[in-house]
């Protein structure tokens, strides 16, 4: 389970800012994760939980934001949605997709006390 790694770098990220803003505990953390990024939002609450145990994140609320997966069409030059990577353009059929976002996991924003 990879979320539990992606659990600790988000926390190690909270502790820092935390230090380098002085402030003393988290209410919040807003995540967020895109479509194709291989990350399940429901493991994501469950290890965050976890790791953050014990830590100026411990018993912080977990929201996320799921972005879309979004690829440009090499063969009809448009911009299209989609959920996963093996799919073909809706417009032409074409499966020369090259991916433009959905691939992300950033934090967003801290809530803090």
């Amino acid at each position: 389970m990879h979320e539990m790694a992606l659990c600790q770098s988000i926390v190690e990220i909270v502790e820092e800012e935390a230090h380098r803003r002085s402030f003393s505990q988290v209410r919040s953390v807003c995540l967020e994760i895109g479509a194709l990024s291989h990350v399940a939002p429901e493991a994501i609450r469950f290890c965050f939980a976890v790791v953050a145990t014990r830590t100026i994140a411990e018993g912080a609320a977990v929201r996320i934001i799921e972005c879309p997966g979004v690829a440009w069409c090499m063969t009809c030059s448009k911009s299209i949605e989609i959920a996963r990577r093996d799919e073909c353009c809706p417009c032409c059929g074409s499966y020369q997709l090259q991916v433009t976002a959905g691939e992300e996991m950033r934090v967003k924003e801290l809530e803090i006390d």
